[in-house]
């Protein structure tokens, strides 16, 4: 009931990159500006780039907006590969087959052809006030200043594919955010342990601040490497669990479990102080945040009094 306007929650926004031969496509919120356009939210990761270097140009940022797609295209927009990689390309890997891809009529940018509503337009030089709206964490997001988008046309879907819509904060919301994050901290911790298990950002940390990642433990300090690792893959982390691989991350009671049986703070815990964490969290400030990484990780040595006990025949 907040909101400073109409919105779109689901659009794939896809730009052409100026710096290198390749296109970027990423998702956006963007509040309808009565005869202008939108406002776009924009956070300094790629599409930020390239609006910014068009713009130390002085030019304006030709974009396409895609509505109403296939669900995995909307998972493969919301990864973050290299810059210069195009995220679409990536729908081949998750489905198994091609995307087909269509160019728009003004300014030649690839869109997936079945899509509900592709809108062109540009990127202007302007900024305007954009928010307040509900984000990741279920809380209003603050106003800020954001750039304009001006629609030049407008196409529309003959055909019956639906107009999709994203629920603030909800569990789509959560899962388009925090999967391609997951992938990316199971990669960075793999590359100081040997096996990782599995990586689970959490439903209370909105998919987003909260991980409990598991390990095969090889050595005694494999639990804060694995801990520092994830702070690095994924810098919007405030809260991390390491537990054993018999333990699993998406079941809060078997996390819980282990925090109760193998964790000592004394020898477990580990306290970044006033480190980059997300903007998201209103106990931030400005972004900075005290972050805690949590070992709970069986010792090494006499491992016999952590043994779980196992029914034959079923599994506990």
């Amino acid at each position: 009931e907040l909101d400073g306007g109409r919105y779109v929650t689901s659009s794939i926004v896809v730009a052409r990159t100026p710096d290198v031969v390749g296109f970027n496509a990423s998702v956006h919120r963007l509040m309808l500006v009565p005869g202008v356009g939108f406002a776009i939210r924009v956070v300094p990761r790629h599409l930020y780039r390239v609006i910014t270097l068009n713009r130390k140009a002085r030019k304006p940022t030709p974009i396409a907006i895609a509505i109403g797609v296939h669900p995995l295209v909307l998972l493969a927009a919301s990864t973050s590969p290299a810059y210069g990689v195009f995220e679409l390309e990536g729908f081949k890997e998750l489905s198994g087959s091609p995307l087909c891809i269509s160019l728009t009529p003004k300014y030649a940018i690839p869109v997936p052809s079945l899509s509900s509503v592709i809108i062109e337009g540009a990127v202007t030089l302007k900024d305007v006030d954009e928010g307040p709206f509900v984000d990741l964490l279920g809380l209003y997001d603050a106003v800020r200043s954001q750039p304009l988008i001006k629609v030049e046309a407008i196409y529309v879907s003959n055909d019956d594919i639906p107009f999709h819509v994203i629920l603030p904060g909800g569990i789509e919301h959560r899962l388009l955010m925090g999967i391609p994050r997951e992938a990316l901290i199971w990669r960075t911790v793999s590359e100081v342990i040997p096996r990782v298990a599995k990586v689970r950002l959490t439903d209370g940390g909105g998919g987003w601040l909260h991980a409990v990642i598991a390990i095969d433990k090889q050595s005694e300090g494999d639990g804060k490497s694995a801990i520092m690792a994830a702070f690095a893959g994924h810098p919007s982390l405030k809260h991390v669990v390491v537990v054993d691989s018999d333990i699993d991350p998406g079941n809060p009671i078997e996390v819980e479990w282990a925090l109760a049986t193998r964790f000592q703070a004394g020898r477990g815990l580990v306290v970044v102080r006033h480190a980059r964490g997300s903007t998201l969290d209103p106990s931030s400030f400005n972004g900075v945040t005290d972050k805690v990484g949590i070992d709970a990780t069986a010792p090494i040595r006499d491992r016999s009094k952590y043994v779980r006990p196992r029914v034959p025949g079923k599994e506990v």
